[in-house]
């Protein structure tokens, strides 16, 4: 939260608590609890970092997606059996593995933007802003669907 709100001036801590808390109800299996004795043991360039090691092996996540790969370097994560991806290399591999339920969920947060609501186009125009390169480039031959 803190890291968000520092991030993005423009985001009250109301709203970041509330797409938090509607985070937690659409994917409830993303709460991870229980990981705090993992910390002090882990070494990642950033030790504010650690916790995010900690929750993905108490979690067994095979994954840690994020846009900071240059403070989860290869080998902090090896012997943990976790490789950190950036958020469009991760999106992409998801893409090419189904294209349909990726086209169907883009849609989905397309159609769910109320305020203002978005075309295709300019959806695609933000998640490319956003470093999803690659995914739009996919993205773009199925606007007509989006």
């Amino acid at each position: 939260m803190r890291n968000v709100i520092q991030n993005y001036p423009n985001i009250t801590r109301d709203k970041a608590e509330r797409v938090r808390d509607l985070m937690n109800l659409a994917i409830p299996d993303g709460i991870v609890t229980g990981y705090e004795d993992w910390i002090e043991s882990l070494a990642v360039p950033d030790p504010d970092d650690r916790h995010v090691l900690a929750a993905a092996i108490h979690a067994d996540a095979e994954v840690i997606v994020t846009f900071n790969l240059k403070d989860f370097p290869a080998v902090a994560l090896a012997g943990h059996s976790i490789e950190a991806m950036h958020p469009d290399e991760f999106l992409v591999s998801l893409f090419d593995a189904a294209p349909g339920p990726v086209c169907g969920a883009i849609k989905r947060q397309r159609e769910g933007l109320q305020n203002p609501p978005r075309t295709a186009e300019e959806l695609l125009a933000t998640l490319e802003s956003q470093g999803l390169v690659q995914l739009v480039a996919r993205l773009r031959q199925f606007a007509d669907l989006l």
